[in-house]
């Protein structure tokens, strides 16, 4: 369902939605879009270590302690000097380029979910209004016109269907009177090539057969 949401908003824009540069880029660019991954998440990974501190903060950016203590995550850059923001800094429209769809902004925000346990499922996902209202409706009128159909018009159907079988009846009809017609006419040939004048039969020379 993550690769899906990736998908969907990368068909939209024709961009990447996430373009991390490596690994550790990636999870920024993550981070500055969906937020932070919930405690219980980081703990049961093996290697939260090495992007995220021991305070909770993730290393790609750079914290700024306030004089009444409180800590300021300020943009980091990856190696190429692309700026990721703090986490959850990056708005959602901004991401899909102006788009502002709210059914397919909540569609997308329930794909890219940390917990895969909180994430939507595939048969979630059909029942999303998103896709529901894009869903193919019957066309209009035709179970009407099904329904209102009268005896009449049966009646006239069936006449017409009657008299379809007539006319291929005499076609039939016709073609085997030609087709009789012609094999009776080729038989008076051959029989005329081979008798006189007096009908009586010429005679003919019957050579044996050859065997080599």
């Amino acid at each position: 369902m993550w690769s899906l949401g990736c998908i969907l908003a990368e068909l939209l824009t024709g961009y990447p939605l996430l373009p991390g540069e490596d690994e550790a880029d990636q999870l920024a660019c993550i981070m500055e879009l969906v937020g932070m991954p919930g405690q219980k998440l980081l703990d049961a990974s093996k290697r939260a270590k090495n992007f995220v501190s021991s305070k909770g903060y993730p290393r790609y950016c750079t914290v700024t302690t306030l004089p009444d203590g409180t800590a300021v995550l300020n943009a980091g850059r990856s190696r190429r000097g692309k700026v990721r923001g703090a986490p959850g800094s990056k708005d959602w429209s901004a991401a899909l380029k102006g788009g502002d769809d709210p059914l397919f902004l909540d569609f997308l925000k329930q794909c890219l979910e940390w917990d895969p346990a909180l994430r939507m499922t595939p048969s979630q996902a059909l029942r999303h209004p998103w896709l529901r209202r894009r869903l193919p409706k019957p066309p209009t009128g035709a179970a009407d016109k099904t329904s209102s159909s009268s005896p009449a018009a049966a009646s006239r159907r069936g006449n017409a269907t009657d008299a379809a079988f007539t006319s291929i009846s005499k076609l039939a009809a016709a073609s085997s009177t030609a087709t009789s017609s012609s094999s009776s006419s080729k038989a008076r040939t051959n029989l005329a090539a081979i008798t006189d004048a007096n009908g009586n039969l010429q005679p003919r020379t019957v050579l044996p057969k050859l065997v080599s």
